[in-house]
Formats: C-alpha cells, structure tokens, sequence
C-alpha cells in the first residue's frame, strides 16, 4: 500500500479507506494544523452570550461528535449549550476547555470523550494520557465549582463500516470501566450511555446512522440518561 501526502505528512491508509474519507482526513489535519484546538469553532457564540441569569441552571455538553452531530438538541431548554466538536480529540478538549467550559459560567459540565483518541485523530494516545486529560478537565471544573458529569464512550459498531480497526470495542470498554470508577473517586456522577445503546460489544444497528453516530432513536435513549445524571450531580 502506498503512502499519501496528506498536509505534509507521510500517511498510511487504512484498508478499506475511501478517497472521499481521504479527502475528509486530509481537510482534518490541515485544520489541526491552522486551530489544533478548534478554538475559533464557538469563540464567536460564547462572545455573544449573556452571563447566566440569577437561578439559571446553565449546562454545557462538552464533548465530541456524539454530542455536536446530536440533532434536535434537548428543545425547549436554552440554557444546555450544546460544546461538541466532530473528530476532537481530549487533548484538544482540554485546549478549549476555559473557553469553552469555565467562561460560560454553568452550573454543570457534561463530559464526553476518548473515541477519538482511539482513533489517532490527534496523534497517537495511550490510556495514560486520556485518563491524565480527564483528570485535568475535572480538576479544573471543581477549581470553578462546576459540578461534572462523566459520559461513557458510546459503542461502535461494524454494521456499515469497519471502524473497530481505529475504535477497538475492547479499549472503548475499559476506558468506561475507568471513568466509572474515576467519577466515584472525584465526586462526579457517571452517565452509562453505553448501555442503553450497546448490545454486547456493539451498538444496536437500529439506533446508529453510520455506526458510530446515534440515530433520533438512539438520541431519544441517551437524553433521560443524561438528565437522570445531571439531576443527580446538582444535587450532590
């Protein structure tokens, strides 16, 4: 197999890849290269943003794909901002984590994180280095007095696509059996999202677009989980 030039780096395909997801990784990696970040992303919107009102119970969902690509986003409740970015990895999450988090002023940060990092979409990650960047964004929240909600990762699932080879089930899993365990040691509360979508190793074909991504259905699972959760850590 040949390498490709991809933003002036040497790149391996993956097997199976194709040229339109070439052309998306290659877009990925010039942005990294410009914003590595991402802080431009919502930098506009948080400038536009009023200060929390008195009572208010601001929430932000800071996270990933699963969250920016979640459609029909809690309606009717203004105060959850919705914090996601498609293909961010943790590293980059921390980066934009006092813009994007502690600046907003919530009274809850929900977080959800690590897939990419599986994936290598900002360099290579060891579970070391995701758990240290978990670490550091639930420290940094409680320096603020944010209360923390700790997603899991979602699983995936092969059903129209092969992307095991770059989010092994196995790592997705231990990763979530850590931030379980991490939310109880911290005083977080921990949101199983895994299991309402998951069936054994994989996510349910019926609640997934693309195996990686949830459906309405999927979302409609995950929002009661959430709330369960957040309800939960304001009352800790």
């Amino acid at each position: 197999m040949r390498l490709l030039l991809i933003a002036g780096l040497l790149v391996l395909p993956l097997m199976g890849q194709t040229l339109a997801e070439l052309e998306a990784e290659n877009t990925r990696y010039l942005r990294l290269l410009s914003d590595w970040g991402q802080l431009v992303k919502y930098g506009s919107d948080n400038a536009e943003l009023r200060a929390p009102k008195e009572g208010e119970t601001r929430v932000v969902f800071f996270g990933d794909d699963i969250f920016e690509k979640w459609e029909n986003f809690f309606p009717g409740k203004p105060s959850y901002l919705n914090r996601g970015i498609a293909t961010q990895a943790t590293p980059q999450m921390l980066v934009r984590f006092r813009q994007d988090v502690i600046a907003l002023k919530p009274k809850v940060v929900v977080i959800l994180g690590g897939a990419n990092d599986f994936a290598g979409f900002a360099g290579p990650a060891t579970e070391g280095t995701i758990t240290e960047n978990f670490e550091t964004m639930v420290e940094l929240a409680k320096l603020h007095n944010i209360k923390v909600v700790l997603a899991s990762v979602t699983p995936i699932c092969d059903c129209f696509a092969l992307l095991s080879a770059r989010r092994p089930p196995g790592r997705i899993l231990g990763l979530n059996g850590w931030l379980k365990g991490f939310a109880r040691r911290s005083g977080s509360v921990y949101a199983d999202l895994y299991s309402v979508l998951g069936q054994g190793r994989n996510m349910k074909q019926e609640l997934t677009v693309d195996g990686l991504i949830p459906n309405a259905a999927g979302y409609a699972l995950m929002a009661p989980v959430l709330e369960k959760a957040i309800a939960e850590a304001l009352a800790k």
